[in-house]
């Protein structure tokens, strides 16, 4: 049984236990969480070595890391290294986006290097497949795709992006409304040129049922992806977007009758008054489903520095009721990251779900914090640095630049407030 199952016969299994623990939680709490689809725990049973996480309600917030080749940069040790430089500073899951060079490998190479759960979007690999063996992604066909689906879980991948919501109906509205930026989402884009070739309704919709066997066989958490999210500001909540929504609204009580876990994808690029309300919508028209968010963005702007406008959205969402949030790098819109972007923009993203769980009133953040502010006071550095979301980094800028008291730092030196009050104030 999926644990969706298993938690609606209030049944607590292993993983539940394990992510109860880790949080710090009632397993019955998480459990009956689950059993309501509010909360999820993507593990698939062929996912050798995982440590189970939780995304939802009761929890806190996660961290996604987007990882993968390109047609134009094919390097398996370095996606090895993002692997690992994202596990090294605390993301909470890994998808693997490869597009270029052998799709299997590399993503079996990702699967036993992973022991956070592993995301995938197995429409990049049936379109890849039909470019390379028929000449087109407008050859891909429906056996194609859902052979990739059945192919990567059985591999052991724990969630997928699937873009279902992309309907006929949608894009209608798309091509009606205009866009600056019409379709940004690769996966959308993929479908959406299927669909207009063939004159067909999106077959991750129309055989949606075929889509719930196999998530239900392997216990697939099922990511149903916002293929029409915005990718500018000028283009955020508006028609298509919300459609879009509507109908992953109903696909996910379908999926719940089928015993399927399922979160929703969100935006994307959103202004910063816009945020909550695209949360509440979501919120609202997908019962409470688990909530994942790319960024938010809050500025089109931010070349370079895309993860700093992505982690105050993040921020933002997660006050607001968003579980996930999937990082951006510096180098999103620029080029494909390397390792060391991988660490900066997950980094980022830690801040900001950090910052949402302490105003949404998590004691552990809270704690976290008081702990820091504690240390700082005491001038204790080993335990400052400890504390940091980053030691590494606060690591390595206190040891480049030593003072010539190590009591205190080369900021203020002599004169640092804390020890002059205390020297002359007393503890």
């Amino acid at each position: 049984m999926t644990q969706f199952e298993e938690a609606r016969k209030g049944n607590i299994t292993d993983e539940m236990k394990a992510v109860a623990e880790a949080e710090g939680i009632d397993p019955a709490s998480l459990c009956a969480c689950i059993a309501e689809g509010s909360a999820v725990i993507p593990a698939n049973r062929n996912h050798a070595g995982l440590m189970p996480k939780g995304i939802g309600k009761g929890l806190t917030i996660k961290v996604n890391a987007n990882i993968g080749t390109s047609k134009d940069h094919i390097d398996l040790d370095e996606e090895i290294r993002k692997v690992r430089a994202a596990l090294e500073v605390g993301a909470d899951a890994v998808m693997d986006l490869s597009t270029g060079g052998d799709l299997v490998a590399i993503r079996r190479a990702i699967i036993r290097e992973t022991s956070v759960p592993l995301g995938t979007v197995p429409i990049y690999q049936a379109a890849v497949e039909a470019v390379a063996n028929k000449g087109g992604i407008v050859h891909m066909t429906p056996d194609i795709l859902f052979k990739a689906i059945e192919m990567q879980a059985k591999e052991g991948v724990d969630f997928m992006t699937v873009h279902c919501g992309v309907t006929r109906s949608a894009i209608d509205q798309l091509k009606k409304q205009g866009r600056i930026t019409n379709i940004v989402s690769r996966g959308g884009a993929f479908l959406a040129t299927w669909m207009l070739y063939h004159d067909q309704e999106n077959p991750l919709y129309e055989e949606y049922d075929r889509l719930l066997d196999i998530a239900l066989k392997y216990d697939i958490t099922l990511s149903l992806g916002d293929g029409l999210r915005p990718g500018c500001l000028a283009d955020a909540t508006d028609r298509a977007q919300i459609q879009e929504l509507l109908v992953l609204g109903e696909l996910t009580q379908r999926a719940w009758d089928a015993g399927v876990q399922v979160m929703i994808e969100g935006p994307g690029h959103v202004p910063l008054d816009q945020v909550e309300a695209n949360i509440l919508l979501q919120k609202k028209l997908c019962k409470g489903a688990p909530f994942y968010v790319l960024g938010p963005l809050v500025t089109d702007i931010a070349a370079g520095y895309d993860h700093i406008a992505c982690a105050i959205g993040g921020a933002l969402a997660g006050k607001a009721g968003a579980d996930f949030l999937c990082y951006v790098t510096p180098a999103e819109h620029l080029r494909l990251p390397s390792p060391e972007d991988v660490r900066e923009g997950v980094v980022a993203s830690k801040i900001a779900a950090h910052a949402a769980d302490i105003a949404r009133g998590h004691k552990g953040a809270i704690e976290r914090d008081r702990k820091m502010a504690e240390a700082r006071n005491r001038l204790d550095w080993e335990t400052q640095i400890n504390c940091a979301i980053d030691p590494v980094r606060a690591r390595a800028y206190r040891e480049s630049s030593r003072p010539t008291v190590d009591e205190v730092c080369t900021m203020c030196g002599e004169f640092c407030a804390i020890k002059m009050v205390r020297d002359y104030f007393g503890d």
